[in-house]
């Protein structure tokens, strides 16, 4: 089974940027996107044959939002967490499975001057004790743009980036708290030495210059260590700042 994860920073932007010839060419079983940027009435007309698709939107128009293109229906969906506080912003998409549930996140920014931090913290909390809550029943395969640099490895520029959002102590202590509470960081479980980065600032020609973030991720349950067979970022795929990245997961 081949899942992909993109951040796409707006998905009618990123549609005129390639996004379906690589949607096309990579045929996943399932595609995640994050930051879609979009209302359910701005997508009536992006759909895929043979694929369901499941969409949840931010409140705020041309903000934030997430949608799964799947080939297999799923037995159930779910949008957010259930909590009001965080499900207006439609970062959340959970479909469960006979053997695992997909959840799509795309993990609140903490901001400059890291004025969302405490927003943040308290996110990564509720994530938690979702999570644990849904392996009472099946694994969990969790992706997307989880905001986060969780080692020095996934960052070009670590020291001088102690202070910014992304790569506080406090931000990389929740990542290292979720993967020490039984769940992998699949790209790192294969690669733990491997320099990609998922995620490049516009600015001062980052992207040429490769001054990076690992951002993206597909982390899952301790239980599927056996079952992952490949994770890959693609960093020559053009069409957001962020690229997309893969899991390859037998069952």
């Amino acid at each position: 089974m081949k899942l992909v994860s993109w951040n796409v920073n707006g998905l009618r932007a990123c549609i005129t940027k390639g996004f379906n010839d690589f949607f096309k060419s990579i045929d996943a079983d399932a595609f995640c996107i994050q930051e879609t940027k979009m209302q359910e009435d701005q997508a009536l007309d992006i759909n895929y044959d043979g694929y369901y698709r499941y969409m949840n939107s931010a409140q705020k128009k041309g903000y934030s939002g997430t949608i799964i293109f799947t080939k297999e229906k799923p037995l159930n969906v779910t949008y957010g967490l259930g909590i009001e506080d965080y499900d207006n912003e439609g970062r959340i998409i959970t479909l469960e499975y006979d053997k695992f549930y997909l959840v799509n996140c795309y993990t609140p920014n903490s901001k400059r001057e890291l004025e969302r931090l405490d927003y943040r913290m308290s996110w990564e909390d509720e994530i938690l004790k979702y999570f644990k809550n849904l392996e009472k029943n099946k694994p969990v395969i969790y992706c997307g743009d989880l905001n986060v640099a969780h080692q020095e490895i996934d960052i070009k520029n670590p020291k001088t980036n102690h202070f910014s959002a992304g790569f506080t102590d406090q931000e990389r202590e929740k990542m290292t708290n979720l993967l020490s509470n039984g769940f992998i960081d699949t790209y790192r479980y294969l690669y733990p030495d491997k320099i990609e980065y998922s995620w490049w600032s516009y600015m001062r020609n980052a992207r040429e210059k490769n001054i990076g973030w690992r951002l993206d991720y597909f982390i899952v349950s301790d239980s599927l260590k056996d079952n992952i067979k490949e994770a890959n970022i693609y960093t020559q795929v053009m069409g957001s700042d962020h690229c997309p990245i893969s899991l390859e997961i037998d069952f």
